[in-house]
């Protein structure tokens, strides 16, 4: 007997979030980003009512998150807030959330720039998706980052 697969992607805008849906992303985001990686920063940036939120769930539990950001005056879109439960990582959830926001940005923002800030050590997972280093390496509140464009 074939097993199925668990997980499952869901795009969402700003308006589609439940207050208790909207707590779950932003508990990830903090436990990851705030907690687990000691950094003070100010999350809530004002960005995430015009992106789009892309969910990955495995069965009914958050796995991992991503944002993605259209400026179109400047003819750019940015990947961020790219987050992996820690109990959920080693098994491609990165890699998945990030080929279906690429495949995303390909529909629908054709003739834009994609970009993202990386932490620098996953500079060679981006690399791996098509991204090349774009900036020097650079501090973004005591955590080392660089930015990075996808290869057109």
């Amino acid at each position: 007997m074939k097993e199925t697969d668990p997980t499952r992607l869901e795009w969402l805008g700003f308006a589609d979030f439940s207050a208790a849906l909207l707590y779950e992303v932003l508990r990830l985001r903090q436990a990851i980003f705030v907690v687990e990686q000691r950094c003070a920063y100010p999350d809530l940036d004002g960005r995430d009512q015009d992106a789009r939120h892309l969910l990955l769930w495995t069965g009914e539990v958050l796995a991992g998150y991503l944002r993605l950001m259209p400026f179109p005056d400047e003819a750019r879109v940015a990947i961020g807030r790219v987050a992996v439960a820690p109990e959920f990582r080693r098994r491609g959830f990165g890699r998945r959330l990030m080929n279906q926001a690429l495949r995303l940005c390909e529909r629908q923002y054709s003739g834009h720039a994609v970009v993202l800030g990386a932490q620098t050590y996953l500079a060679g997972f981006y690399a791996s998706l098509g991204f090349a280093a774009v900036s020097p390496p650079y501090d973004d509140y005591g955590v080392p980052h660089i930015d990075m464009a996808l290869r057109g």
